[in-house]
């Protein structure tokens, strides 16, 4: 932005990366520490104590691996498989998309379920393969707790009791990039044998860290999986665990210290509720939509996203001229379509440290584009409802009680 200026706040309202806080760019504006000096051990020790809860597992092993997203999809899959071996995974977006490609190439034999964009996994016929594999042939099950191309979440308690149902052993890999710290996730109750996030969005950092947890299950497959990995090798992770130095390789000393200052914000905060926080602020976003007469792309309430919202527009406006309006005259950044939406929709980010305000100003500049380009909405439709909703439903911050 510095590069094309424009007053006041970019109202940054894409699905990730999100706005972070001031307190934690403070907390990254330091010089560099040499990392195997005491300090950074000892930090380090208690960011892995404490990203087990956000995980909520007491049982798992995290593991902080300078990455993005992609890099902690890569060392899930490594660690647990050998190439050959048979995966399901569900295709329901463009980042399910992308995940099973990474997973063709690093060789692994993918047992594709696609649905309609917009749907949610179909987890019947994922039930029906089951019940077939009495030679439990497959070794996992992939996929992606919330698709942000489309704005679908999928239900993976059910996901865990068909599993448990058909008593197969398969691994459960879940990517949680833009869900864990932002919806419900349980990782132990739910039976995850691996999770991954990424810190650019509900922790609301940059891009950085790829956090990987791995449950015991997952880190026995670990000592058996023939894929080559080095880079994202948990078994060096552990190695350096053990010898309390905790770093194979030389760790962003400033994203640490961000680390700890988003955390210390979300407990200071409660986890639960900040997951509340992101259900609110989503149904005000979809009574929005409601109001202004558009459709969500995501086709049946029990998949709506509490993290993003994709919005279908009538077929004689192009989605792209909306978000490129917003960022040229109004500074608001929208989640462009991609793929097989693009053109087709927009995307609202609702994820990471942001608050009602915040939400209707993004709302209201999306009113304005949406008259820029020719939708008749009548101004203040959205932002009215949406503050109806808000102002029954949001509670006194905790601290100011």
């Amino acid at each position: 932005m510095d590069y094309v200026y424009g007053p006041g706040r970019n109202h940054l309202f894409v699905p990730g990366p999100v706005n972070i806080p001031e307190s934690v760019l403070r907390a990254m504006n330091r010089n560099n520490e040499d990392y195997r000096s005491p300090a950074v051990p000892a930090m380090t020790k208690t960011l892995l104590e404490d990203v087990k809860k956000i995980f909520k597992t007491t049982t798992g092993t995290p593991f902080l691996i300078p990455t993005t997203g992609t890099g902690a999809w890569e060392s899930a899959l490594t660690n647990t498989l050998s190439p050959g071996d048979r995966v399901i995974s569900f295709l329901i977006g463009q980042f399910s998309l992308l995940w099973i490609d990474q997973q063709q190439r690093l060789g692994f034999n993918v047992d594709v379920i696609e649905s309609d964009w917009g749907q949610g996994a179909n987890l019947d016929i994922m039930a029906s393969k089951l019940a077939a594999d009495t030679q439990h042939s497959i070794k996992a099950i992939c996929i992606v707790h919330n698709e942000t191309a489309t704005g679908v979440t999928n239900n993976l308690a059910k996901v865990r009791r068909i599993l448990d149902d058909y008593r197969h052993p398969a691994l459960l890999l879940v990517d949680g990039v833009s869900s864990i710290c932002a919806l419900d996730f349980r990782m132990d109750e739910w039976g995850v044998d691996v999770a991954l996030t990424g810190s650019q969005k509900a922790l609301s950092l940059p891009t950085g860290i790829g956090m990987v947890c791995a449950s015991p299950k997952a880190l026995e497959a670990s000592k058996t999986a023939k894929s080559y990995r080095v880079f994202f090798d948990w078994k060096d992770y552990l190695k350096f665990y053990k010898m309390g130095t905790y770093w194979p390789y030389t760790p962003s000393i400033q994203l640490l210290y961000g680390l700890r200052e988003a955390l210390d914000l979300i407990f200071e905060e409660g986890l639960d509720n900040v997951i509340a926080r992101h259900t609110r602020l989503a149904t005000a976003t979809r009574l929005a939509v409601e109001a202004w007469g558009l459709k969500n792309c995501t086709q049946k309430e029990e998949w709506f996203s509490d993290t993003v919202t994709a919005v279908l527009v009538p077929s004689y406006i192009d989605s792209s001229e909306i978000v490129r309006r917003a960022w040229k005259r109004y500074n608001l950044s929208l989640g462009l379509g991609l793929n097989k939406v693009a053109g087709k929709v927009f995307r609202i980010g609702h994820l990471g440290n942001l608050n009602e305000l915040q939400l209707l100003g993004c709302l209201s500049g999306v009113e304005m584009v949406l008259k820029d380009v020719g939708y008749p909405v009548k101004l203040g439709s959205g932002v009215g409802a949406a503050a109806a909703y808000l102002q029954n439903s949001t509670p006194l911050i905790q601290s100011r009680i």
